[in-house]
């Protein structure tokens, strides 16, 4: 199916829908009710067929290029039917599984994702890891034809929620660094899992403590080789920063131009809004070119690094922008509108710092993409 067949039909059938998928929420609800949102609204999408375009046949897709999950997250998010970062986070871990999963499994697990039956989490971050993922300590050890883990993840998002974890360990030596990693697919109702969620400066329970206690994972759970997850967690990390981006960009538009309608008539307003809009838009285009790059390509890889830069400079740019021209808007206004752009407002704060804080990306960019060295 082509792009634009494509959007014209969803469109259509949105608007057909509108009222049944919208939140029975004010502003964003709770988190329990995003999440109730969420799989309410993939669940009818995926009846209707638009969750299934863009996957392969393989995995219970309907085929097509990557460009239409694109769109369907930009029509979705752009409406407000649901929290853009928890629809996006089936970009960043399933095109990770379709790749490095057995294909039984992924054949099983995919579909289940995509209707909103299951979520999954991704245990990555530890305590005193810093931004040095390789430097992890939660470890795998083989036991009589399964493995074994013990350890702890921080910062791992919804996992209260999730069903499954895509979760990486040492199983080798922590002198091999890259090469002492494997990663798992694993099952969080798993005896020895405990799972503590912690408030951000928001007051949402998004992030959450997980600690494995003698958590044994079936041998044919590993995703891709022994002591190969360094390839796994370089494969997740680019689609952090690619399609989950298109969307996110789709909603800021939205709330952009919810600042335009309120923001006051004026010159300081239109410079503040112009360059706002002008940061927007760039972080657009770029992605819009990671997603052509991700079609022809079928990979991503240390360029996505500019894309995370730009996302998180032009979100806090627009929710700054929005304290600064609605005076009160942030701190005083207690309305479910106010509270909505107060929480967006706290959470932007945090956008040069999760999935890869600015200072490192500019590293990356830096060593990676321009060649300037270690020292850069």
């Amino acid at each position: 199916m082509e792009t634009a067949e494509f959007r014209a039909g969803l469109v259509r059938w949105l608007d057909e829908h509108l009222t049944e998928l919208e939140p029975p929420f004010v502003g964003e609800g709770t988190l329990g009710e995003q999440m109730e949102q969420l799989s309410r609204v993939k669940r009818a999408l995926f009846d209707a067929g638009w969750m299934r375009w863009g996957w392969p046949e393989s995995v219970g897709g309907l085929g097509g290029p990557p460009m239409l999950r694109a769109v369907l997250g930009e029509e979705v998010t752009g409406r407000d039917l649901v929290v853009p970062g928890f629809f996006s986070m089936t970009e960043i871990l399933a095109p990770t599984l379709a790749e490095f999963a057995a294909p039984e499994l992924a054949r099983e697990e995919i579909p289940k994702l995509l209707r909103g039956e299951a979520m999954w989490c991704q245990g990555f971050s530890e305590p005193g890891t810093g931004s040095d993922l390789s430097s992890l300590s939660c470890r795998a050890t083989e036991r009589d034809g399964h493995w074994v883990v013990n350890g702890q993840k921080l910062w791992t998002s919804l996992s209260q929620y999730a069903s499954r974890c895509v979760l990486l360990t040492r199983t080798g030596s922590a002198e091999s660094r890259h090469r002492g990693i494997t990663a798992f697919f694993v099952d969080m109702d798993t005896p020895g899992i405990t799972v503590r969620p912690f408030a951000l400066m928001n007051g949402a329970p998004e992030f959450a403590e997980v600690f494995f206690d003698d958590v044994v994972v079936p041998a044919d759970r590993i995703l891709g080789d022994v002591n190969g997850g360094w390839a796994v967690a370089m494969n997740i990390l680019p689609f952090e920063r690619s399609t989950s981006f298109w969307h996110r960009t789709a909603y800021l538009a939205n709330r952009m131009q919810q600042l335009v309608e309120r923001a006051p008539d004026d010159v300081h307003s239109a410079t503040v809004l112009g360059e706002a809009f002008q940061m927007l838009y760039a972080m657009r285009a770029r992605s819009r070119l990671t997603q052509y790059r991700l079609a022809e390509q079928g990979a991503l890889g240390a360029e996505t690094s500019i894309d995370k830069i730009l996302v998180a400079t032009a979100e806090q740019q627009l929710f700054d922008a929005a304290r600064e021209l609605v005076p009160g808007l942030v701190e005083l206004d207690d309305s479910p509108d106010g509270e909505r752009w107060r929480s967006e407002y706290l959470y932007s704060r945090a956008a040069t710092i999760y999935g890869g804080s600015a200072e490192i990306q500019r590293n990356i960019v830096a060593r990676r993409l321009l060649d300037l060295g270690p020292e850069a």
